[in-house]
């Protein structure tokens, strides 16, 4: 998608892959400093040990402990996390503002922090319901709750926003839902940061339901798209750039 826009724009810019062993990662950075590489993204295993290679770090980034994309200024290194606030850009766009909303998390992983702080930051209340409650990011304000039907029943029967940050529902398990189809209903958002397939399981019951949906691949071309903008200063060419990631995704 970041090529296609790219072409698109005119910039001479190409977007490749590279991969990096861990052991190989402060060479990896000391390579883009070296040839000028104007950024980068960076993906599991590498956004937290990262962090310490760069010159400066976003404070939404520095508050998440991770970062995903890599702005080289000069040789500054600057990092951010476009995952958060390409989940939020998703969100506004769609006209639905987080603050003061009762928020539902499903999932603790990377995605679900990215999403939980820049929430909190917007003035959402929230609520984190995983399998195990072992893990301690978590600021004080978020409730925290174990999965089962209960907990799932309680949390949603007051929720205005549930957000699928779990890989439950992916391809190739698309029959299944983290959500019974039951407890979904109208007047609920339902965002589901998995894109593939398109339209998740937990999305149709939804739509069914009467609620409000957002697919993932929404989020994957909001972030792609903040990245694309701090490394060129360019408004993304949004619809072509999600065009671009369909066809690439066979969808």
């Amino acid at each position: 998608m970041h090529n296609a826009a790219f072409g698109a724009l005119g910039l001479d810019y190409a977007y490749l892959p590279f991969r990096v062993r861990r052991e190989k990662l402060g060479e990896a950075v000391a390579g883009m400093r070296a040839l000028n590489l104007r950024g980068l993204n960076v993906t599991i295993p590498h956004k937290v040990a990262v962090m310490p290679l760069l010159d400066e770090i976003d404070p939404l980034a520095g508050k998440i402990g991770a970062v995903n994309t890599i702005v080289n200024d000069e040789g500054w290194l600057r990092g951010y996390n476009t995952d958060a606030e390409g989940f939020l850009r998703v969100l506004l766009e769609a006209g639905i503002s987080p603050e003061g909303k009762k928020v539902v998390v499903l999932g603790a992983g990377g995605a679900s922090r990215a999403i939980t702080f820049i929430l909190l930051e917007k003035g959402a209340r929230l609520t984190i319901i995983n399998r195990q409650l072992r893990f301690d990011w978590a600021p004080p304000p978020v409730k925290l709750m174990e999965l089962n039907e209960a907990s799932l029943a309680t949390a949603l029967g007051e929720a205005d926003i549930l957000v699928n940050a779990t890989s439950v529902g992916m391809s190739p398990h698309d029959a299944f839902s983290p959500v019974p189809a039951g407890m979904l209903r109208a007047g609920l958002v339902v965002y589901d940061i998995v894109y593939n397939p398109l339209h998740t399981r937990l999305l149709k019951e939804a739509e069914a339901a009467g609620a409000r949906v957002i697919a993932g691949l929404d989020m994957l071309v909001g972030q792609g798209a903040l990245a694309f903008e701090k490394w060129t200063g360019q408004a993304a060419p949004a619809a072509l750039m999600k065009r671009a990631a369909l066809e690439a995704l066979g969808l």
